[in-house]
């Protein structure tokens, strides 16, 4: 028996429908370049693989209007301060978006540390359309969680730099499990003076449990300074 039109016609739908699910899943590309000429090749290129995409000329353009969806793509600039100046500009902005950092011939230690900084990726310009898109496609898949990592990053480091050397020193060791009078004896100080330091790191921090003020060391990236 022949199955009804209505039928063979729900079996074919939901292919086509995954597809343009998938079209508008592609992300917005927020390319930010000084040169007018780059912007315009850039969009070019992105719009020529579907993408959407808008143009700065620098982050203070970019902040103006803060995107709240979509990946960055934007020139390291030394003289501007490089990747990690803009990320933090960014950040000031509360602007967590991935960033994929760019230039003409990238050097090993501008991508180091552009990485470090938090970029998500290096393309060397000019951008080639296959390295862009399966870039964007492998990103697009964690930028939510890369976002939202980055913010607990920021307002992580931004509560540690509100305690003073002390408390910083005292946060360091607690963060390698010792206690207060492993800590008294490594900074040279009593044991009662460590307690005094960590209740006030740990009401600074907003912390209730030590496992608090850890793991807002552990969020913030910081570098081991305990030694």
């Amino acid at each position: 028996m022949n199955a009804p039109k209505w039928i063979l016609f729900a079996v074919q739908a939901p292919p086509i429908a995954a597809h343009i699910h998938s079209m508008q899943k592609k992300p917005t590309l927020h390319f930010v370049d000084p040169s007018s000429r780059a912007r315009a090749e850039l969009s070019r290129l992105g719009f020529d693989l579907g993408y959407h995409c808008e143009v700065y000329n620098g982050v203070e353009e970019l902040a103006e209007v803060p995107p709240r969806s979509g990946i960055i793509l934007a020139r390291d600039d030394s003289p501007g301060g490089g990747i990690a100046d803009m990320l933090n500009q960014l950040g000031k902005a509360g602007i967590w978006l991935p960033l994929v950092a760019m230039a003409e011939a990238p050097r090993t230690d501008r991508i180091v540390l552009a990485v470090k900084a938090g970029a998500l990726d290096y393309l060397a310009i000019p951008l080639e359309a296959a390295t862009l898109d399966v870039c964007i496609t492998r990103i697009s898949e964690e930028a939510e969680s890369f976002a939202e990592a980055r913010k607990r990053m920021i307002e992580a480091r931004d509560r540690i730099a509100n305690l003073s050397h002390r408390e910083r020193e005292v946060l360091d060791w607690l963060a390698q499990g010792s206690s207060n009078k492993v800590i008294a004896r490594q900074l040279d100080i009593s044991p009662r003076t460590v307690e005094i330091h960590r209740a006030n790191m740990m009401a600074k921090l907003g912390a209730s449990h030590p496992a608090d003020a850890v793991r807002l060391r552990l969020e913030a990236q910081l570098k081991d300074e305990a030694a």
